[in-house]
């Protein structure tokens, strides 16, 4: 599975979380920003980034 950052537009492997899921929270490679998955559908999975203000 992959997927691109919001903020970077890097590609990222998500393969290499196996227990990913809704509400998972990975690291940009690339930018290092903080991603939370907000969907998953099928092979698709959608990001968002965790506001880290609240």
């Amino acid at each position: 599975m992959k997927c691109v950052c919001p903020e970077c537009k890097n590609d990222i492997d998500v393969s290499k979380h196996p227990k990913i899921t809704k509400g998972y929270v990975i690291e940009c490679p690339l930018c290092g920003i903080v991603l939370e998955v907000v969907s998953l559908d099928g092979d698709k999975v959608a990001l968002e980034i965790v506001d880290e203000g609240k």
